[in-house]
């Protein structure tokens, strides 16, 4: 049997070992079917317990590289016979229990948990129509090659559009505003900014011509 590793801490006197894997199904009641069904929604961490001693000669030393390591937090290795058909790359020390055992000098117990840490899944990455160019883009009637490029367009002259929208909604706000004040005598034109944000709006045209040729390429 070979000597369970933690990191660079041998453990020699290791009295038990035990692991567990939880496959983590989310059981689903279907009517009319006798029985549970179980849809597999991603397992839950392997854990691993041990128990045992630190030899005397190098215990209390031993002691500490492991409870350095449980305060640290950091993600360790650990290596096994148990352990072997795992493929776990990190774990974390859930926790740690030391004893000292009276009437054996220098003798110390411990016990430690261990939980898988899988690494982080890549970055989401956001495409457009949530990646349906995987999907078989020809068949859709839908040129893949350009697809990016369209919808870009659209994207930029829908907000646009918007920006554009939202300056004369942000106008009319203000004038209304000012309905509530008791004196206008010595404020300008109030309308002025209201006016000059609807005149913003005539190029709103040419940009609802755009986004319908855009969209048009779409099925070209």
């Amino acid at each position: 049997m070979a000597t369970p590793m933690l990191d660079d801490l041998e453990l020699k006197a290791v009295q038990w070992i035990r692991e567990e894997t939880d496959a983590a199904f989310a059981r689903q009641r279907i009517v009319g079917l006798d029985g549970t069904l179980h849809q597999k929604v991603g397992r839950a961490s392997h854990r691993v317990m041990l128990a045992g001693a630190f030899l005397p000669d190098t215990s209390t030393d031993d002691l500490k590289k492991l409870q350095t390591k449980a305060a640290a937090g950091a993600e360790v290795t650990f290596t096994a016979d148990i352990t072997t058909a795992l493929d776990v790359q990190k774990y974390v020390i859930e926790s740690i229990a030391a004893e000292q055992v009276a009437g054996v000098a220098g003798q110390l117990t411990y016990r430690i948990v261990l939980s898988e840490s899988p690494p982080l899944p890549a970055p989401a990455q956001v495409e457009a129509f949530g990646g349906l160019g995987d999907f078989g883009l020809g068949d859709l009637g839908f040129d893949p090659s350009v697809l990016g490029g369209v919808l870009g367009d659209i994207s930029d002259a829908a907000g646009a559009i918007m920006s554009a929208a939202d300056g004369v909604m942000d106008a009319v706000k203000s004038v209304a505003a000012l309905g509530s004040l008791g004196d206008l005598a010595n404020i300008g034109n109030p309308v002025a900014p209201l006016v000059d944000k609807v005149k913003e709006l005539d190029n709103v045209a040419p940009l609802v011509t755009k986004l319908s040729a855009s969209i048009g390429k779409l099925t070209s």
